[in-house]
């Protein structure tokens, strides 16, 4: 079945492409999900929270922006994400009570000022992402977006994982000087 087929049934809210998500893009959506939640039942669980948000959302999925795999991919890995901090944050003893924090306190939240240089630095990273070469950004990306450790990774490219970490040292450096040149300075 095409992806164009999937999502058309998705869209008529047809049973079937529920079935067809699973079995099409189940296994990658699992890849996705593994190295974030290593519980096997949070990976269930989490997978079926993914299948709910695609049948909630298909309508906003656009074919110009990206493909279907790419929507689904960005979608696990924040799905994951999310459930992987609420585990954390839930087992986290809570410091003060609310009532406790006055209004004297600066707002976390960002300033415009901030915000726009925040998204300057992120076009700047991904320029600098996408200019290496395409063997280096499947490595960085596997390694940082998608959250697989070193030996996941050596294990499936055939490489050891010295080799690995020490690639990722040298995309990492080329990343900093790149974005050094063009006036933004990174610590890490």
């Amino acid at each position: 079945m095409s992806d164009h087929a999937l999502i058309e049934l998705l869209r008529r809210r047809d049973q079937q492409g529920l079935h067809e998500l699973q079995r099409l893009h189940g296994p990658l959506m699992r890849y996705i999900i593994s190295p974030i939640l290593p519980d096997l039942r949070e990976q269930e669980e989490c997978l079926a929270d993914i299948s709910m948000l695609v049948w909630e959302k298909i309508h906003l999925y656009d074919p110009d922006k990206g493909s279907l795999r790419t929507w689904l991919s960005v979608l696990t890995r924040n799905t994951a994400l999310n459930r992987a901090r609420a585990a954390i944050s839930s087992t986290r003893p809570q410091e003060l009570p609310m009532e406790a924090l006055t209004s004297d306190l600066p707002s976390s939240e960002p300033t415009p000022e901030e915000h726009i240089l925040k998204t300057e630095r992120l076009e700047h990273l991904k320029s600098a992402i996408a200019s290496l070469h395409k063997k280096d950004q499947l490595l960085f990306y596997r390694k940082y977006f998608y959250l697989q450790s070193t030996a996941q990774i050596a294990a499936e490219l055939g490489m050891t994982e010295r080799s690995v970490e020490g690639k990722l040292y040298r995309i990492r450096n080329r990343l900093k000087n790149k974005l050094r040149k063009e006036g933004f300075a990174y610590d890490n």
